[in-house]
């Protein structure tokens, strides 16, 4: 996240104007004293979101200082789309968080030397980061140092909609159907101008994921950009052709005569679209309503399995005063110990792969009625590392800007990814 909106708002982490009227939110969990950002036991955590956030972050504070007495914790909520901002200002001052939340722009942060690596940390606290965390483990690395460690990941999964699947003898979605097994069961769910297919692919971690399924990459192992290849081409063009040629996606115009700020998880909750594939976000609100009968499942396949998944991480800022104790914190937040308190508050999905595995996740006591939960960790294992290069903000607006004509079915695949790759390659220094 660069930090951008658009991944805020769906991942539902703008959930409540708690922090609307103001820039910053404390709260504190205390040990043997109170306060925040000293090297007497006090530490700082800086994180975004809404109620729901603030309520799961401030719990496992709290399970954190009652393991741990000898620390104070105080809980920071900023003001998400100016998160980035006043992190950056408040270390630039000197008086940054000791934790602090990171996402895709975490080398954003780490290439200006705001965060600390923590490879030392790791190996006296002897994690194993791929046993704890699975393929994500190194995902908040760069150049070989890893900047944060993962706290919330899920990967993107489908939604589907049972009632309908069921109504149509369409045998419910696995992670073996292919594009072509999408396409056909999409197009019999669809009823022009009144029901489609899917919800679309216009979000970068979606078209990103078939890429990849193609073979294709939008970064190389080389760091150098890659967009204009013919598999991301490829996969770019069959997430267009569902718009404009199949016509199983509602296009914008399609969205905009929806209603306001419609997009596919309204979409899908409405029973306008037949399948979503987006993020955990989704499943506690639809949990609580019953007007759509619905379920999830790992996302379909292309030439290989490939999935993009969301999430953050903890990182340490350059101006911690006891790295060593925010380490220690940030171990404890991502153990088994702290991770439940995830799901049961119906956060995410903890990132500890052995947490995404318990009873606790699969089986939630908040979910009413049977729910695959076991689309989340079967996906994790297809997750395909994005490299989150200092230049991801630059990156993403290249996109933003060169697929505009794209998604509204002015431009073909190639010559736009052809425009973007240029400009990849001028924001992207050659090594």
């Amino acid at each position: 996240m660069g930090i951008m909106d658009k991944d805020f708002s769906r991942r539902g982490f703008l959930t409540s104007t708690l922090v609307a009227a103001a820039g910053v939110i404390t709260l504190t969990a205390c040990g043997s004293d109170s306060g925040g950002g000293g090297g007497d036991g006090r530490l700082v955590m800086t994180v975004w979101g809404g109620e729901v956030d603030k309520a799961a972050y401030q719990a496992r504070i709290d399970a954190l200082v009652e393991a741990y007495p000898e620390m104070s914790v105080t809980l920071q909520l900023i003001l998400s789309d100016s998160y980035a901002q006043k992190v950056q200002t408040m270390i630039a001052g000197g008086s940054g968080p000791d934790i602090m939340q990171v996402a895709e722009n975490v080398n954003v942060y780490s290439s200006k030397n705001q965060l600390l690596p923590l490879d030392e940390h790791i190996a006296t606290a002897k994690l194993d980061l791929d046993s704890r965390f699975g393929p994500v483990g190194s995902v908040y690395s760069y150049e070989d140092k890893v900047y944060a460690i993962p706290d919330r990941s899920g990967a993107a999964i489908l939604y589907y909609n049972k009632g309908l699947f069921e109504s149509a003898g369409i045998s419910a979605p696995t992670a073996d159907w292919t594009w072509d097994d999408m396409l056909s069961a999409a197009q019999e769910l669809t009823v022009p101008g009144e029901r489609w297919g899917y919800a679309g692919a216009g979000w970068w971690p979606l078209w990103w994921s078939f890429a990849h399924q193609n073979g294709g990459a939008i970064i190389d192992e080389a760091g150098r950009p890659t967009a204009d290849s013919d598999a991301v081409v490829e996969a770019l063009q069959y997430c267009g052709d569902l718009v404009f040629k199949h016509k199983v996606v509602p296009s914008t115009i399609d969205y905009a005569n929806m209603g306001t700020d419609m997009g596919g998880d309204p979409a899908f909750a409405a029973g306008l679209v037949a399948m979503n594939t987006t993020g955990f976000w989704n499943v506690g609100s639809l949990a609580e309503q019953d007007t759509v009968e619905w379920d999830i499942a790992p996302m379909w396949r292309g030439k290989e399995q490939a999935v993009a998944t969301f999430g953050s991480g903890l990182a340490i800022s350059r101006t911690a005063k006891d790295p060593a104790l925010a380490f220690k914190a940030i171990d404890f937040l991502t153990s088994d110990k702290a991770q439940p308190l995830v799901i049961s508050m119906k956060q995410d999905v903890p990132a500890n792969v052995e947490v995404q595995q318990s009873d606790a996740f699969l089986s939630p006591s908040w979910m009413t009625d049977p729910v695959n939960m076991q689309a989340f960790p079967e996906s994790s294992s297809f997750a395909f590392k994005s490299t989150f290069i200092p230049q991801w903000n630059e990156m993403q607006q290249a996109f933003t800007d060169g697929l505009a004509d794209f998604w509204l079915g002015k431009q073909e695949a190639a010559p736009a990814l052809a425009t973007i790759q240029e400009r990849l390659e001028s924001i992207i220094p050659a090594k």
